[in-house]
C-alpha cells in the first residue's frame, strides 16, 4: 500500500503544481501581471510592440505618411522609421514599464477567459497606451502630423483558444482543483510514509524522494516538450519570438518548481540513502 501512495505522489506531484499555477499565477490578475511584467525588457517583444503600433500608425494615419519629417527626412519610409523609433525610444523608459503592466492588467480577463472557458476565443492586449506615449513623444519631437495619429487599433494576440483543443479543458479542471490537488497529494505522501512496514521508513522515504523527483522531471518535460507545439500552432501573423517569450514568461514558474521538486527529492532520497547506509553499517559486525 505504501509504494502504491508513493507512486501516485509522482503522477500527482506536477498535476498538483499546474494546479496552483493555473489558480494562483494564471487566474489571478496580481500573479498574471507579475509574471508578464518582464517582458517589457524583453528585445523580441519590443520590436514586436514596435512594428504593430508602427503599422497600425501607418494604415490609419492616411497622408501623415507622405509628409516631411525633421531634418527633410521624407515619404512614408521616413515617418515609419520615425515612428518606430519613437516606440522602441519609449520602451526604455519607466513609463513603458508602467503602460506595459497596465495593458496586461486589462488583458488578464480575456486571457484567462480563453484558457478556461468558452466565452472568449482570442485573448490580445490593446497597446493603446503605448500608442498614447509614442503620439505625445512625436508631438514633441515636432513630427508634422503627430497630433493626428489613432491611439487605438494595435493589438497584439497572446491566445487563441479555438486552437487549443482538449488543453483548454484540462487547465480548467486545474483551475477549479485549486489548492485540494496539491493537498491531497501531501496527505498521500505523509501517509505512504507513515504506513509502510516497521523498519522500512528510510526505504519509503527514499521511496518518496526519488517520486518527488521524477515528479519534477515529469513537470519539466511537460513545459519543455509543450512549447514547441503551442508556438507551432499560433496564426501567421503572429510574432513567434514575442510568442515564445511570453511562453517562456508564463511558463517560468512552472519550470522553477520542477527544478526545485528534482532537487528536494534528490536531496531527500540521498538523506534517507545515507541512514540506510549507517544502519547497515552499524548491524554489519553482527552479521560477520
Amino acid at each position: 500500500m505504501a509504494a502504491v501512495l508513493i507512486a501516485l505522489v509522482a503522477v500527482l506531484t506536477p498535476l498538483s503544481v499546474l494546479a496552483v499555477w493555473a489558480e494562483r499565477e494564471i487566474g489571478d490578475t496580481d500573479g498574471y501581471v507579475t509574471a508578464m511584467a518582464p517582458l517589457a525588457k524583453d528585445p523580441a517583444v519590443r520590436s514586436a510592440v514596435a512594428d504593430r503600433i508602427t503599422d497600425e500608425v501607418m494604415g490609419q494615419a492616411g497622408g501623415a505618411g507622405e509628409s516631411v519629417g525633421p531634418g527633410g527626412v521624407g515619404g512614408a519610409e521616413g515617418v515609419r522609421g520615425l515612428v518606430r523609433e519613437a516606440v522602441l525610444s519609449f520602451a526604455g523608459t519607466d513609463s513603458y514599464q508602467t503602460a506595459w503592466n497596465t495593458v496586461n492588467r486589462a488583458a488578464h480577463t480575456a486571457v484567462e477567459q480563453a484558457l478556461t472557458s468558452d466565452e472568449g476565443d482570442i485573448a490580445s492586449i490593446d497597446l493603446a497606451p503605448v500608442s498614447e506615449q509614442v503620439k505625445r513623444q512625436l508631438s514633441l519631437d515636432g513630427v508634422p502630423f503627430a497630433d493626428q495619429i489613432p491611439v487605438v487599433g494595435a493589438r497584439i494576440t497572446i491566445v487563441e483558444s479555438g486552437r487549443l483543443g482538449a488543453v483548454r479543458e484540462i487547465f480548467d479542471t486545474l483551475q477549479v482543483a485549486g489548492v485540494w490537488l496539491p493537498a491531497g497529494t501531501l496527505l498521500l505522501a505523509a501517509f505512504g510514509v507513515l504506513l509502510a512496514p516497521r523498519g522500512r521508513g528510510a526505504h519509503a522515504l527514499a521511496g518518496l524522494g526519488l517520486a518527488l523527483a521524477a515528479g519534477g522531471l515529469l513537470l519539466l518535460l511537460a513545459v519543455v516538450l509543450g512549447r514547441a507545439p503551442t508556438l507551432g500552432d499560433l496564426p501567421p501573423d503572429v510574432d513567434h519570438r514575442a510568442a515564445g517569450a511570453a511562453f517562456d514568461a508564463l511558463a517560468g514558474t512552472l519550470r522553477r518548481s520542477a527544478w526545485w521538486l528534482i532537487a528536494l527529492g534528490l536531496v531527500l532520497a540521498a538523506t534517507a540513502g545515507r541512514r540506510l547506509h549507517q544502519e547497515d553499517s552499524g548491524t554489519a559486525p553482527e552479521r560477520v
